[in-house]
């Protein structure tokens, strides 16, 4: 017989982590556990990570259906392709701890050469918005720390000061160099997006993530069949959770590349759905994590090393906590490893 019980967690960042969104002081997350009762101290572990602002469910959500779980252990398979599919983040949760437990408990979700240690996933460098002496310093430090692809938060402090910083690093580094990535998170409108996308194309900028807000179609339908830097939908695939729905919208807007987030979008099946319905398309992809801890981020790291990704991937987000989950996961030199000498610390759990 299986038990599960689940508790909430308080993520506390290291630095404010700054968006166009607002600044994020503080991360929830819920961690479900299930085991058989017959061998107890063999636990499989699941996250979910619901984004405030950007997913389309509320905490709420999230403790109703983790406590319905716990009381009704039977169904769960049944249930990933059911009432959770409206549930995206406690999915996911259960995906990863269900593969946990039949793992027994290991944590080794999906054994590759990145499990042993012998492969790495290229990442980008984060930069975090801040004041613009404190963006230009973090630019030079993910630089600095071997970072070949950064990607830069814009749209908070001003459109031409977050260009002028762009232009600096290009006067450094040529896009054969560095690769440049900018973030919108939905700042800019209608009529200001093209503007900024030709100057962010004079910079021989890489892509834009979500230039305007998620939900408005036509408006980003336009801009993707005529802008001169690639455009990579990000929040405008959140709450699209059926395989037609995807369809629909890729084939509506026909983005040049979309940012799938595990724990947003459902889990591993449902981005394997996007990344199938992108390359159906000709679209580009690439997965990011959506700041959970530890035990979320490698659930997504471990699936994204199956799939050979060779461009940055957005997984360098282990250290934005100052009271992670130690794990044999660690950034650097724009890279993701696992150390699988490494030991998982789960003592820091309620």
């Amino acid at each position: 017989m299986i038990a599960a019980r689940w508790v909430e967690h308080s993520l506390h960042p290291a630095f404010p982590l700054g968006t166009s969104k607002g600044t994020i002081n503080t991360r929830t997350v819920w961690y479900l556990q299930a085991w058989d009762t017959a061998r107890p101290e063999v636990r499989g572990i699941g996250e979910a990570a619901l984004f405030p602002g950007h997913s389309r469910e509320y905490p709420a959500d999230v403790r109703t259906k983790l406590l319905e779980l716990c009381q009704h252990t039977g169904d769960w398979g049944r249930r990933l392709n059911d009432d959770l599919v409206d549930v995206p983040s406690v999915r996911f949760a259960v995906e990863q701890c269900l593969k946990d437990l039949a793992a027994g408990g290991t944590k080794t979700l999906f054994p590759s050469a990145f499990t042993l240690g012998q492969q790495h996933i290229p990442i980008n460098g984060l930069v975090w918005m801040g004041d613009k002496d404190t963006m230009k310093r973090r630019i030079r430090e993910q630089i600095d720390h071997g970072h070949r692809t950064v990607k830069m938060k814009i749209g908070a402090i001003g459109i031409a000061d977050e260009l002028e910083l762009l232009q600096a690093v290009r006067r450094e580094y040529g896009p054969g160099d560095l690769i440049l990535r900018v973030d919108a998170n939905g700042a800019f409108t209608a009529q200001q997006a093209p503007g900024v996308l030709q100057r962010l194309a004079d910079l021989q900028v890489h892509s834009i993530e979500q230039p305007v807000p998620p939900g408005q179609f036509e408006v980003m339908a336009e801009l993707c069949a005529d802008t001169p830097v690639p455009i990579a939908l990000d929040e405008d695939l959140i709450g699209h959770n059926t395989r037609d729905a995807k369809a629909d919208l890729l084939d509506n807007l026909r983005p040049q590349h979309i940012v799938i987030k595990p724990s947003l979008v459902g889990g591993w099946a449902a981005t394997q759905e996007w990344i199938d319905l992108a390359r159906a398309r000709g679209i580009g992809w690439w997965i990011t994590s959506a700041l959970e801890s530890s035990i979320g981020l490698n659930a997504i790291a471990q699936y994204t090393a199956t799939l050979n990704v060779d461009i940055a991937q957005g997984l360098g987000t282990g250290k934005v906590y100052s009271n992670n989950i130690p794990s044999p996961l660690i950034a650097e030199r724009g890279s993701l490893r696992y150390r699988p000498e490494a030991e998982w610390d789960l003592s820091t759990l309620p």
